[in-house]
């Protein structure tokens, strides 16, 4: 046998105990908990035969409690790039079948060394999360990991899409990479995602409760919004990763890929998705099927603050951003966490040049103390941060009600929407007509022979006055007040003018958000 013969066998034995990760005893368990192996999921993930592994032969640099020695396959990640229909991607997956997936200093290094690939090569990052934590006998070092990696995670912010994959526990400090991304996705029965685990929790407040309840993916897509796709396992979640990046682009510098334009379904007929009565609830996602190209349109954090909608959908091939009220959920009414929701996602838009189109139909903030003690005026100011920030093109068409602070939100003309079209429904006015009539004839209705009648008379008279989208037409706020069956045409027309807009701003080094 050659010595090149010789060495090229030597590789493929040291690849092959490499690849074992902690053996087949900790795979065959992995397996029993419903969770795939690493290297599995990669390969799941990507198309085949696409992915490339660095850092296989990396060792770690514990020498204390017992860890001299010790060999841990890849230090418990895997790092490499590959495609996902063809586009390129940077990604990682921690290996909980080698000491708990914890995080050590070289492991850091590993995660960091992809992160920088995906920058500095301007394609998008997946993180798999899968780790029982910092590795405890590595101490200070462990712990100097996290912030390199959340260091690279808010430079890359805004630059190059970052994808966090949550496909096992995610404890303490590790929580805060995925917070930093773009997205997270999560698995029902699979994902954890916690600060403080049980265990503290019992130590510290004498509380018994499980890890599902605490941080489980349903917790998160329903309650803190810390997750924004929730899927019911691994292959379903793959499937969402990959209709994500469908829809986004691999970077800041450049646009989501255009695609061959199609007709919406015929069976989305937008003319009579719409009530004509106001106090009757819709289902806002069907306007939107009833624009969007083959009636497809991928929503995002769909469980979390159902209120408001947001999610892509393509019109003539091109990806858009949809924000939208949803009057099935609290009348479409703005509060505390749809306004965190919708700024995110805007800004999200914006920093990768992807137009916004907004459809408002919405009574205004949702009123009481809780809300006020919550926050919201801190919160309701995020989205007009994020509207009057982003520069992309922005349009916005007024389906019905659009009243008081709730009509300058959501992307009007003064926080300089580049389009702004009203349907011949369109109420907007400081209130509703009932409760204007109300304050400004006050006087008139109670001292009425028939104050109900008169209370009638007066409503339908500011409702004639103000009530509809011909005021705010004639002020020139709105510039088109069109049939609802015009508006795919509009809006196709509109991003199309607006494709090549600029906006110059006051030079600064960065604004500071109501964060």
């Amino acid at each position: 046998m050659s010595l090149l013969s010789r060495k090229i066998s030597e590789l493929q034995d040291r690849r092959e105990k490499a690849v074992q990760g902690g053996g087949e005893s900790a795979i065959a368990k992995q397996i029993a908990m419903g969770k795939l192996p690493a290297r599995e999921r990669i390969n799941q993930l990507l198309d085949p035969g696409s992915f490339f592994e660095y850092d296989l032969f990396i060792e770690h640099e514990a020498r204390e409690f017992g860890m001299e020695g010790k060999n841990l396959a890849g230090d418990g990640v895997v790092i490499g790039t590959g495609t996902i229909n063809g586009k390129s991607i940077a990604i990682y997956a921690q290996d909980f079948t080698v000491a708990g997936g914890s995080l050590g200093s070289m492991h850091a290094r590993k995660i960091a060394k992809i992160m920088d690939y995906a920058l500095r090569m301007r394609i998008p990052l997946i993180g798999i999360n899968d780790s029982g934590g910092a590795r405890i006998q590595e101490g200070v070092n462990s712990l100097a990991g996290y912030g390199e990696i959340f260091f690279r995670n808010t430079l890359a912010s805004g630059v190059i899409p970052q994808l966090s994959v949550i496909l096992g526990p995610c404890a303490g400090g590790a929580v805060y990479s995925p917070a930093l991304t773009d997205f997270v996705f999560v698995v029902d029965k699979i994902s954890k995602m916690f600060i403080t685990g049980p265990e503290v929790i019992k130590s510290v407040l004498g509380e018994e409760i499980d890890m599902e309840s605490l941080g489980g993916a349903r917790v998160h897509s329903e309650i803190t919004g810390n997750a924004h796709f929730f899927a019911n396992s691994e292959a379903e979640c793959f499937t969402q990763i990959k209709t994500l990046l469908e829809y986004i682009p691999s970077c800041n510098e450049c646009k989501a890929e255009s695609i061959k334009p199609t007709e919406p379904l015929k069976k989305f007929k937008i003319e009579k998705i719409v009530p004509v009565d106001p106090t009757k609830p819709y289902d806002v996602r069907d306007v939107i099927k009833a624009i969007t190209d083959s009636s497809q349109f991928f929503e995002v954090q769909e469980m979390w603050a159902g209120n408001i909608v947001v999610g892509f959908g393509r019109i003539d091939g091109r990806t858009v951003g949809f924000v939208a009220n949803q009057p099935l959920v609290l009348a479409g009414v703005l509060d505390c966490d749809s306004s965190d929701k919708a700024a995110r996602f805007i800004r999200f838009c914006d920093a990768f040049e992807i137009p916004i189109v907004t459809l408002e139909d919405m009574p205004g903030y949702l009123p009481g103390v809780d809300q006020e003690h919550a926050g919201v005026i801190r919160h309701g100011a995020k989205l007009l941060y994020a509207y009057s920030e982003a520069t992309v093109p922005k349009i916005t068409v007024i389906l019905r009600k659009a009243y008081g602070g709730g009509y300058i939100a959501m992307n009007s003309r003064h926080l300089r929407a580049d389009f702004v079209f009203a349907w011949p429904l369109a109420e907007i006015a400081v209130m509703g007509p009932e409760g204007a009539a109300n304050i400004i004839f006050r006087k008139e209705i109670m001292e009425a022979e028939d104050p109900e009648a008169m209370r009638k008379q007066k409503v339908e008279e500011y409702k004639k006055k103000f009530a509809n989208p011909y005021v705010a037409a004639a002020k020139g706020y709105i510039d088109s007040v069109i049939d609802p069956t015009e508006t795919r045409n509009y809006l196709k027309h509109a991003l199309s003018v607006s494709d090549n807009k600029v906006v110059k701003r006051p030079s600064k080094k960065h604004g500071i958000p109501p964060f």
